[in-house]
């Protein structure tokens, strides 16, 4: 069963997501690769519809289906303030839920391509309510849960892409 989460996330509503760390589609830089800093980068959340109760932001890298069989999920977290704002650099996730993975860890893991350059989709959706969800939880999950239990008021996407090189940097 597909949910929100999986595929493209399509623009619904001014909910805006952006990184002055990059461009939408331009490369990220070095230190949010998982053998490097493996710090997420600095995001910028605007356009929060008023009523909404919680933000869901989602890092995945559709172009690792070839090598790992599916999409690879390198970050959920839920249940963020709608006020944020900006999610700093190295985000702790204080007040707001991260989930599994798919290194099998708690939280963000940045991304590590085999060899070449990889897109990596940060989605983000405004949803009506928290989300009563426990922090074991996978995107599958967390994307039917969603389905089941909030209404989807606002959703965006920002593109970041990292090459293999980047993750030799250091």
């Amino acid at each position: 069963m597909s949910t929100i989460l999986d595929g493209e996330m399509e623009q619904q509503g001014d909910l805006e997501l952006t990184s002055p760390a990059f461009d939408d589609g331009d490369g990220m830089p070095d230190s949010v690769g998982y053998v490097n800093e493996n710090a997420n980068p600095e995001l910028e959340i605007s356009g929060v519809p008023d009523e909404a109760e919680s933000l869901v932001l989602v890092m995945d890298d559709p172009e690792a289906q070839p090598v790992a069989g599916h999409t690879w999920d390198h970050w959920l977290a839920w249940n963020i303030d709608p006020d944020i704002g900006t999610i700093p650099e190295g985000w702790d996730a204080d007040g707001a839920v991260e989930g599994y993975n798919d290194y099998v860890e708690q939280g963000y893991g940045g991304p590590s391509p085999p060899e070449g350059s990889h897109d990596y989709r940060f989605k983000l959706v405004a949803l009506d309510t928290e989300l009563e969800t426990p922090a074991e939880t996978r995107k599958a999950r967390l994307g039917s849960t969603i389905a089941m239990e909030a209404t989807v008021l606002a959703s965006t996407q920002l593109v970041g892409a990292y090459d293999a090189e980047q993750g030799t940097a250091f």
